[in-house]
């Protein structure tokens, strides 16, 4: 006699800032991933999630059988809220036990369920409170060696096109991308009414990199229902990996410390000459961002004058909301202002500190590894790889200041975890530094702080790339396109050891702009 199971689905979401209240693992001798630490009054325990459900569909997408670090990142990568298809341990067990398709199974309830869904004109009710609208997402696909990682089909009866058979390591899943999503809107154009290959064709000239305004069948049945239009307008921003930054600033004796300017050929007012020492750069102001607002106020349209007056008027405490330019690069693909995220009461990341999306706060956000990418650069990667004597585990010095080790994010101290998805924690000195040299003109780094390594070391946590926050890739800077061999070099029989050299500094200077406006700070 056949078992009847039934799957549960939990959308989970989150406040700002906060955590779902759970944690997602694998053990020792236990199939499946596994939800566990629910904790009490969390997202989580209200959406019904329980200790030992073991997690089937993320946001529509079979995960059962696929690598727990990638289903991880699927999870980090849905922004507040995330669907979640999981059985409970016991059924589990005996599904597998009898050999139960656990694929099909999931998809059909997970039809099932969308159908029911479908019956509401009004946000749906969890624990007797109304949560909120559903919004269209604004998703930011980087391609991959593979390409996007999804087909688009079209759906009889059905408006638009819809992208399936997504690849749960593909570039779309990690932009936030669910199965079955309808096409809304490519690089800010709607493309609802398109035929199919004239989408197709869009989406191929739009190079290495593609903005997508999706919706579900959730999202599309309110919209239908409330008789409102899907835009990017009303689109949520949270899956974009690029924020916006606050810059809270102190006047100092001598002003700011910075220069903004207008440049001509854009009309951007740009931040530049921040001096090292001053108030500015002390509050995460960088050379060539670009000014959004001032105080709340958005300044992109207005004239140099007028900004620097607004920048006066604060007397020594303005607020400034800026972007660098790959993020404003990124808003300009959706054809939107990075301002929408300021004045849609979304917290732009302050500055300094990273986005935090996490499944569960057993660590500290200082705890937390970090994935840096990296182009070699004149002098190597700009960094020298150390051991001390009879200890164990490698650990990075003498990080060249605005070398790419730098600018990747790598600084002294940091505990090497791997290299190119590799964990190096046991392996010999001599083994990293090949590992490294054979890497060529990129690498990729997994580090964590000395605290860091103590703390997962005592709490006995295997340090994976899964902890760490959504990268941010600097592999690509144009002043790094010299390539030389990185050198084993060992100067003493003291404990400190070279994987490359970093004795010369270099710095790079910005090709000069026409402007004429540039008022000092």
């Amino acid at each position: 006699m056949t078992s009847v199971f039934h799957p549960r689905e939990c959308k989970v979401t989150r406040k700002k800032q906060k955590s779902y209240g759970f944690s997602l693992r694998i053990e020792k001798d236990t199939v499946g991933h596994l939800i566990r630490n629910v904790e009490k009054n969390s997202p989580a325990e209200k959406a019904g999630l329980k200790d030992g459900d073991r997690v089937l569909r993320v946001n529509g997408l079979f995960v059962d059988k696929e690598e727990h670090t990638q289903v991880v990142e699927i999870v980090k990568n849905s922004g507040k809220s995330v669907v979640l298809l999981v059985l409970d341990e016991a059924s589990y067990k005996k599904a597998e036990k009898e050999g139960v398709n656990l694929e099909d199974l999931g998809q059909k309830v997970s039809k099932g369920q969308q159908q029911k869904k479908q019956q509401q004109a009004t946000p749906p009710m969890a624990n007797g409170a109304i949560t909120p609208a559903p919004q269209p997402r604004l998703c930011y696909l980087v391609k991959e060696e593979k390409g996007y990682g999804f087909s688009l089909k079209t759906i009889q009866g059905k408006k638009g096109l819809f992208l399936v058979d997504l690849s749960s390591q593909g570039a779309a899943a990690k932009a936030g991308v669910q199965n079955n999503d309808r096409l809304i809107e490519i690089n800010g154009k709607n493309v609802e009414n398109d035929k199919h290959e004239e989408v197709v064709e869009k989406v191929k000239n739009s190079g290495n990199c593609v903005m997508f305004l999706l919706s579900n069948e959730e999202t599309d049945h309110y919209y239908t229902s409330q008789k409102m239009t899907l835009n990017k307008e009303r689109a949520n921003l949270e899956l974009l990996p690029l924020k916006p930054r606050l810059i809270e600033l102190q006047k100092g004796e001598n002003g700011y410390g910075f220069y903004l300017r207008m440049e001509q050929n854009t009309g951007d007012h740009v931040i530049k000459d921040v001096d090292s020492k001053s108030a500015a750069a002390k509050a995460g102001l960088k050379d060539n961002d670009i000014l959004v607002a001032v105080n709340g106020e958005r300044v992109d349209a207005l004239d140099h004058e007028s900004v620097v007056g607004k920048i006066k008027q604060s007397e020594t405490k303005p607020t400034l909301l800026v972007v660098d330019k790959e993020t404003d690069a990124m808003y300009k693909l959706a054809q939107i202002s990075p301002y929408s995220y300021y004045n849609r009461g979304k917290d732009p990341a302050p500055a300094k500190t990273e986005e935090k999306v996490e499944l569960h706060s057993e660590q500290k956000v200082n705890h937390k590894p970090r994935i840096c990418k990296m182009v070699k650069g004149p002098s190597g990667f700009g960094f020298s790889l150390n051991m001390a004597k009879n200890k164990p585990g490698l650990f990075i010095n003498e990080v060249q200041s605005h070398g790419p080790a730098d600018t990747a994010g790598v600084e002294n101290n940091d505990f090497l975890v791997e290299v190119n998805g590799v964990n190096v924690m046991n392996e010999s000195y001599d083994k990293v530094v090949a590992r490294i040299q054979s890497s060529g003109d990129k690498l990729t780094v997994l580090v964590c702080s000395k605290d860091a390594y103590k703390y997962f070391q005592d709490q006995n946590i295997p340090i994976t790339a899964s902890m760490a926050d959504p990268i941010h890739d600097t592999s690509e800077p144009a002043a790094y396109a010299e390539t030389v061999p990185a050198e084993s070099e060992r100067t003493s029989p003291e404990p400190r050891e070279r994987a490359s050299s970093s004795s010369s500094s270099h710095s790079v200077a910005s090709a000069g702009t026409d402007s004429s406006d540039d008022t000092k700070f």
